[in-house]
């Protein structure tokens, strides 16, 4: 990894701290008190062999420091303790804060963002790349401070009784973060892919696992499963390279810290032997000079073996945080109309080390225009919708969408039929104005509006509808309000769909499980079709609701869309022009451009893209309804 990129990633994790909470600090003075309560440990110890073994002293006349000495043990750990479930607060508080921002900024982003990148992706992104930021905050930050404090603290007890075993633990001392430096130069670049062949085999593991089906059509298993081995061999070689620094850091540190006590070991024997005769401030060094030091010495070096130890939780850390910061410091190239309501209520709630060190949100306006009046129109002047790279998708474009219009929009696939509804629902960024207008003639841009409100006024149904593992209940109820049984299964008799769920022996606790397993397609849809309609919604915009349907489930989910959009504004998305001629108005899209409107009787009469479209829809539907005869009549046969 470049250095420079190394020391931005470092700045990120440490503007984080703040989101730790006051359990860091309490971490690290829990620490400290457990470091001075050693040195008292060691000082009594020493005190109490010096007088009874040199100074033939009684033994009850160390009765008073045994009995600090057994206290100083519980003491110790009940401070160990306290110190662990601290810095365990202290990286709880800061994973929640981080995955809660990451959480928010994909909300903020939206689906259309979300879907450049595999699930598997984002999953890696939300639960092992931040879980892998805990033991940096819980451990190594908060030893890196001791590392430093009682180090500092033993040598000021112990240069004043003999400075050279002071001067031996002060030039040993830098050995060793000299050495895990050295040793830990790769580890984040090592983290850093194995973050990324993690995320890679996350998501090629979901692809596969969602088209499980045409993998086995197309006799691939064997190739998918050799590519799977391939990632996961990958994966498994850069973990093995990743715990093999941290093995060698360890080994590194436990050798040098050995090497510095056998010096301090040989000096204080020679000495007692008498070969050496220096490091005493005029007296000769006595056994309690001696066994203080050496106690000491293991605990002078144990932090920075510690923090040694730890040196891997910050590689992870480095090598987790670069696709965090990237995401989270993600700006739109053009301004985004979900920023404002999406965003300003976690900013509010959000610790201040995230929400303003890590750049977690974009630039959001400060004013944000409250919905209380009923929406009459959505108005559009010279709109282009933009992709997040500041890409055009669709535009400009200039309409207005009244209430309770009912407009048809078609267009070849690829005109931008698709990014312009993602547009209306606060999805995708835009250019030019995209505005409401309430009953009383206000006008008031979409990228300042609180889109969940907004949101709350619009009925959607995609064409390939999203139901969530749970009960048919859950699912229903996704709008936050505790219906009644009476009026879930009212909605659900509109959706034509009713008869089905009374069918069911569970009926409304129906357990909806992954992908909808269980459920038809044209069943799924008319569910998320009541769904939609729980919300009572003045507007609905429908994205090809009939798509992948047979004849059958196509007129009863038509059949409800008609019924329930009676009073109600329209924009629908379709393939099937045949389902035009009830619509009010027909908006043609062609290359990203609005190039007709009108009625369907308009359109179909008049030479353009439209009346093309519908001649080759004829001519399918006549190619349809001919092959279902021929069908039939084989089968009479």
């Amino acid at each position: 990894m470049d250095k420079s990129q190394e020391k931005i990633l470092m700045a990120w994790l440490k503007r984080q701290k703040g989101a730790c909470g006051r359990y860091l600090s309490l971490a690290v003075i829990f620490g400290f008190l457990s470091g001075v309560a050693l040195i008292i440990q060691a000082w009594l110890i020493a005190t109490i062999l010096q007088g009874v073994i040199i100074e033939q002293l009684a033994r009850d006349h160390f009765l008073m420091h045994f009995t600090i000495l057994v206290g100083l043990i519980f003491v110790r750990a009940a401070l160990s303790y306290a110190r662990e479930i601290t810095s365990f607060e202290a990286g709880s508080q800061l994973r929640s804060t981080i995955r809660e921002a990451v959480q928010q900024k994909l909300v903020d982003l939206g689906p259309a963002f979300i879907q450049g990148k595999p699930a598997g992706a984002w999953a890696s992104i939300v639960l092992e790349q931040v879980e892998d930021l805990h033991d940096y905050y819980s451990r190594y930050l908060p030893q890196v401070t001791l590392a430093g404090m009682i180090p500092l603290v033993i040598l000021v007890v112990v240069f004043p009784i003999n400075w050279a075993g002071g001067l031996v633990l002060l030039l040993t001392a830098p050995l060793i973060p000299l050495f895990m430096v050295l040793v830990g130069m790769g580890a984040a670049d090592a983290n850093r892919k194995n973050f990324a062949a993690l995320a890679r085999l996350s998501g090629h593991f979901m692809d596969r696992l969602k088209g499980l089906n045409q993998i086995q059509l197309f006799s691939q298993g064997e190739t998918e499963l050799k590519a799977i081995t391939r990632a996961s061999d990958e994966f498994r070689e850069r973990t093995m390279t990743v715990l093999r620094m941290a093995f060698l850091s360890s080994a590194v540190l436990e050798f040098f810290a050995a090497v510095s006590i056998a010096v301090l070991a040989v000096y204080f024997g020679f000495t007692y032997l008498g070969h050496l005769d220096f490091g005493h401030y005029g007296e000769s060094v006595s056994l309690f000079t001696g066994l203080f030091i050496l106690i000491l010495a293991p605990e002078f070096y144990q932090p920075l073996r510690d923090m040694g130890t730890h040196y891997h939780a910050k590689a992870q850390a480095v090598g987790a945080a670069e696709e965090l910061m990237s995401l989270l410091n993600y700006q739109p190239s053009v301004e985004h109309s979900s920023n404002a309501p999406a965003l300003a209520k976690p900013l509010a709630q959000t610790n201040t080390a995230v929400s303003a060190g890590a750049n977690v949100s974009p630039k959001i306006s400060n004013q944000i225009g409250k919905i209380d009046k009923k929406i009459v129109a959505i108005e559009a002047t010279d709109l282009t919708v933009m992709s997040f790279d500041g890409q055009p998708l669709v535009g400009p474009l200039s309409f207005k969408l009244q209430s309770t219009q009912k407009v048809g929009l078609v267009g070849p696939s690829g005109a931008g039929k698709t990014s312009l509804m993602s547009a209306l629902l606060g999805f995708l960024p835009y250019e030019g104005s995209l505005a409401i207008v309430d009953e009383s003639g206000r006008r008031q841009s979409l990228s300042q509006c609180d889109l969940q409100v907004w949101r709350s006024q619009i009925a959607w149904l995609g064409q390939n509808p999203q139901l969530f593992h749970g009960t048919l209940r859950d699912n229903l109820q996704l709008a936050g309000q505790d219906y009644s049984d009476k009026h879930l299964k009212s909605v659900l008799e509109k959706a034509q769909i009713g008869d089905f769920i009374d069918s069911l022996e569970q009926g409304l606790d129906y357990e909806i499980q992954d992908q909808a397993a269980g459920l038809s397609v044209g069943q799924a849809q008319r569910i998320a079709l009541a769904r939609a309609m729980m919300q009572d919604a003045q507007w609905y915009l429908l994205d090809e609701p009939s798509a992948s349907l047979d004849s059958v489930s196509e007129v009863a989910v038509m059949s409800a869309i008609s019924e329930a959009t009676i009073d109600k504004s329209c924009l629908m998305i379709t393939h099937r022009l045949d389902q035009l001629a009830a619509m009010d108005e027909i908006w043609v899209l062609a290359n990203g451009k609005l190039v007709q409107q009108g009625h369907f009787e308009q359109l179909s009469a008049k030479e353009g893209l439209f009346k093309s479209m519908l001649s080759g829809h004829e001519q399918g539907l006549a190619i349809d309804l001919g092959t279902t005869e021929l069908e039939l009549q084989e089968g009479k046969q």
